[in-house]
């Protein structure tokens, strides 16, 4: 997290909707905003929520009334991705389980209640989905409540956090704030590495599998300590398809991910004094730009699922510096 003079935003309050664990509350709450409510279907997430905010999340965003949820100047929300990620059925709005169409109940609630400022977070393919339909439709909706609306694919290693991670922002201002010069956050890398992020051995607090125990190959010329700005790949397991592929702890780490399959799935696999392992819980919530006081889950599987779904709080909060730009006369 960076850290923000005063408390710019404290006259703000703010809702969380598929809140997990609390990527949003943190950037915000770094700001002096206030949550108000939150909710997550995720009944783990909640707990973990709970145990660092003093909050419970509702649960079922569709059986939330509008009138149950209080003012708010800002309505975040980091809606469900599986109906738009490549690693999903890619149905979008018809996704048989409905979670496409969970976006419509921020419409329902944003035309209830008409926040100043709704700020949402999904993954990089929404950008575009069926040719760019999907991301059309949002815009077209939100539009129709009233909103003015700007959108941007960013990668968190641009904000001096050493994950590869894209992930299209929506930012949307009511239309009376007359807001039409926002403009999404310049890089701000300060060229981070994974080493960056590494805990000493022996502080892993999580029991769980880490190390890789399977024979890998490591290419000799590329395992090197030259930093590089990217993924640097040294060596592989088996044929070194997507989770058997080794990365070098001097470039960036993979994308977190809670569904990622094979030896390195969810949080890849490193070269690390001498071992091959993948990320302790701690490392992965610094990926995420989580504090290292950000109480975890329990197991090992509890906090790959969570923070594979979580959003990079540096990232939102250079949008918020920028929001905060545009909204001088309004604070």
């Amino acid at each position: 997290m960076i850290k923000i003079k005063g408390n710019p935003l404290k006259n703000y309050k703010f809702i969380d909707l598929f809140c997990g664990i609390g990527g949003f509350h943190l950037a915000l709450k770094s700001f002096g905003a206030e949550c108000v409510f939150a909710c997550d279907i995720d009944s783990e997430a909640r707990k973990v929520y709970a145990n660092n905010f003093g909050i419970t999340p509702k649960s079922d965003i569709l059986e939330i009334k509008n009138e149950d949820i209080p003012h708010h100047d800002i309505l975040c929300a980091g809606f469900p991705c599986q109906p738009f990620s490549i690693s999903g059925h890619r149905k979008g709005f018809s996704d048989e389980l409905g979670r496409g169409k969970l976006f419509f109940e921020i419409i329902r609630i944003a035309k209830h209640h008409k926040p100043k400022i709704i700020l949402l977070e999904n993954v990089k393919n929404l950008e575009k989905h069926d040719n760019s339909q999907t991301l059309t439709r949002i815009n077209e909706e939100l539009a129709n409540i009233g909103y003015t609306v700007y959108s941007k694919v960013l990668c968190a290693s641009d904000y001096n956090i050493p994950q590869e991670r894209k992930r299209i922002y929506i930012v949307a201002f009511r239309n009376d704030l007359g807001i039409n010069n926002f403009s999404f956050p310049q890089k701000h890398s300060s060229n981070r590495y994974l080493t960056d992020i590494l805990l000493e051995e022996g502080e892993n607090e999580i029991d769980g599998n880490y190390i890789i125990k399977r024979e890998y190959v490591i290419d000799p010329e590329k395992n090197n300590d030259t930093p590089s700005a990217h993924l640097k790949r040294i060596g592989s397991i088996g044929l070194g398809r997507q989770g058997e592929r080794i990365y070098s702890i001097f470039g960036q780490g993979v994308t977190l991910s809670s569904q990622g399959g094979g030896l390195g799935g969810k949080t890849g696999m490193y070269l690390i004094n001498g071992t091959v392992r993948k990320l302790y819980p701690r490392e992965c919530a610094r990926l995420m730009g989580f504090p290292d006081e950000f109480k975890v889950a329990n197991t090992q599987e509890r906090n790959y699922k969570q923070f594979g779904n979580s959003v990079v709080v540096d990232v939102l909060q250079y949008i918020l510096v920028n929001i905060l730009d545009v909204l001088k006369g309004e604070l």
